[in-house]
């Protein structure tokens, strides 16, 4: 397994993950090493403790969690990415929100990801897509933990909160009340534990 899954399957301290990062591995497309971390008996306990963490309201629900690849790759692809018209639950912004042109949203995407010379990988994904996102915020936090000049600092702390509130804010929620409506498994506990991690962020929350 990877750095990530080796540590989430430790129960991790959650205030030392970039949980931008964390989120983008669990909520990507299926893949073994995916099945593999998110079929370690001790995840249940780290979900726990990081539901603890986020101040989630209510008792935690705990997570059902497939028994074969096969099952958890079936359902990703049921939930996220098959339907007519669309999916039950696309993961881009643009699926979620009606009140614009799908190529404003991308563009408005695009021209944050130029703050740090970033491109969209077409072969991936579209530039509102979710994975795309969470990995431009990470890159973000990390460029600006990592400067000595407090004006740059400054600027791109402002850009991950616009992001978050024009952007990630503008979905994720949704997605994540018409996951619970779904029913399906596994995937609703952590898009509500994304969404809130991200309105953490957005007010300001250091982890």
């Amino acid at each position: 397994m990877s750095n990530t899954a080796e540590a989430i399957a430790r129960c991790v301290d959650w205030k030392q993950q970039d949980l931008y990062r964390f989120f983008a591995f669990v909520l990507a497309p299926p893949s073994r090493e995916r099945f593999q971390l998110l079929s370690q008996p001790d995840l249940q306990s780290a979900l726990r403790n990081l539901w603890q963490l986020l101040d989630c309201t209510g008792e935690f629900p705990g997570i059902e969690w497939f028994e074969r690849s096969e099952q958890y790759e079936a359902a990703y692809i049921a939930v996220f990415d098959v339907g007519i018209p669309q999916a039950p639950v696309p993961l881009f912004e643009s699926a979620h929100d009606k009140t614009r042109p799908a190529q404003e949203i991308a563009l408005e995407n695009t021209y944050f990801y130029d703050v740090l010379g970033l491109r969209s990988d077409p072969a991936q994904g579209v530039p509102d897509y979710l994975i795309t996102q969470l990995e431009f915020l990470a890159a973000l936090r990390f460029t600006y933990e990592n400067t000595t000049d407090e004006a740059t600092t400054v600027s791109l702390a402002r850009a991950e909160k616009e992001f978050l509130e024009r952007h990630l804010l503008n979905w994720v929620p949704t997605a994540a009340d018409s996951l619970q409506k779904l029913g399906a498994p596994g995937f609703p506990l952590l898009m509500d534990l994304l969404a809130r991690f991200l309105m953490l962020k957005r007010d300001g929350w250091s982890n």
